[in-house]
């Protein structure tokens, strides 16, 4: 009986703490990790890493030197009720030279998706996502008296970088631990109907009640929109603009989708740009008319994983990419017009696609 209680102790103890060992007793001089406050200009970011999967994009992505990696979920693949085996997954992450570098040289922050929070596809019913959170925030380095450990409804944070005039908001969303049932369709229906057409088995929702955020995340977000930012990232493990997937999407609530516009017009948010994950390929979409500017998103995925049978996107500009990607957002603050570069790179960083935006283009008209 004992036996059965110390194991996953001390594997929970090994998957937090033997990476950070590892590091620190491997010969190598620590380089110095930027100085946020002073200042961001390059942002990495990406998702869908399969911890028993080789990695070797880690490389491409620690010659970039980002000064800050963004993962935006399915950080590695649990998919299990047992957290013991949830932290073993976790220490194998951990383990990866490429990972172990790429913690020694820039900062680090992550949100989950539904693979590391625990199954497939799975929402608010997950019995053990409690116990998923404390795991997920120890292997992350989150501060013991952190709100993301004991808020009632989710890991969502934000971080703000740089003095005015450089200022960097990342707003992290947690698409979990409230997240309403999805509607499905048939297999037969699936199989016969949407299948062909590269699309998922999902459906919007009609029921204005069922929640993506929950109503907590929704005041805490509008208070986070309301602070001073002269670039703003929405980090959602989720696709938030394409519509036609049919997979996990926003467009699966449409009207928390168009909540979400309704708070950025109102308040004339401006500066804001949008990242996602969870697809398992990459792509920019754009959205003209929601909001008083064009809305985008870059998705990068996956840094293991790929699907080629890409789904339709109304919104997508120009081709997707199922080859096994990360985003790189690069800042110019001396510009006369202050500018970001965002490209999607594959293995071995070649550019699969890029746009270049000037931040006044994103930003509502002036009366």
């Amino acid at each position: 009986m004992k036996s059965r209680l110390i194991s996953p102790i001390l594997l929970w103890l090994a998957a937090v703490f033997l990476p950070a060992l590892a590091i620190a007793d491997s010969g190598k001089p620590l380089p110095n990790k930027p100085d946020l406050d002073k200042g961001i200009t390059r942002i990495a970011f990406g998702s869908c890493v399969h911890q028993d999967h080789e990695q070797p994009i880690w490389k491409a992505i620690n010659i970039e030197r980002p000064d800050l990696f963004v993962f935006l979920g399915d950080n590695i693949y649990g998919d299990t009720q047992d957290m013991a085996e949830l932290a073993r997954k976790y220490q194998t992450l951990g383990a990866n030279p490429g990972f172990q570098t790429l913690r020694q040289q820039s900062h680090v922050i992550a949100t989950w998706d539904d693979h590391d929070y625990g199954a497939d596809d799975v929402g608010a019913e997950f019995p053990q996502k409690e116990a998923s959170r404390q795991i997920m925030l120890d292997f992350w380095g989150e501060p013991a008296d952190s709100a993301r450990r004991t808020r009632t409804d989710g890991i969502y944070t934000a971080h703000t970088y740089g003095e005015p005039g450089q200022r960097v908001q990342l707003i992290l969303l947690d698409l979990r631990w409230n997240r309403s049932p999805l509607r499905g369709v048939s297999k037969a229906e699936y199989l016969l109907k949407k299948a062909p057409k590269k699309m998922g088995p999902y459906e919007p929702l009609t029921d204005t009640s069922a929640q993506l955020l929950g109503e907590a995340q929704w005041q805490w977000l509008e208070a986070q929109l309301r602070q001073p930012a002269d670039l703003r990232i929405i980090a959602s493990s989720v696709q938030l603009l394409p519509e036609f997937t049919g997979w996990e999407s926003w467009a699966n609530f449409p009207h928390e989708r168009t909540r979400l516009f309704g708070l950025i017009d109102k308040l004339k948010v401006d500066g804001l740009f949008i990242i996602s994950g969870d697809t398992h390929w990459s792509e920019f979409s754009r959205v003209d008319g929601a909001v008083g500017y064009p809305l985008w998103e870059a998705t990068s995925s996956g840094l293991t994983e790929e699907w080629k049978a890409i789904s339709p996107n109304q919104h997508r500009l120009g081709v997707a990419e199922h080859r096994n990607n990360y985003g790189l957002i690069e800042i110019d603050w001396t510009a006369d017009q202050p500018s970001m570069t965002v490209s999607i790179k594959g293995q071995t960083g070649q550019v699969y696609m890029q746009n270049t935006l000037r931040l006044r283009d994103l930003r509502h008209p002036q009366p």
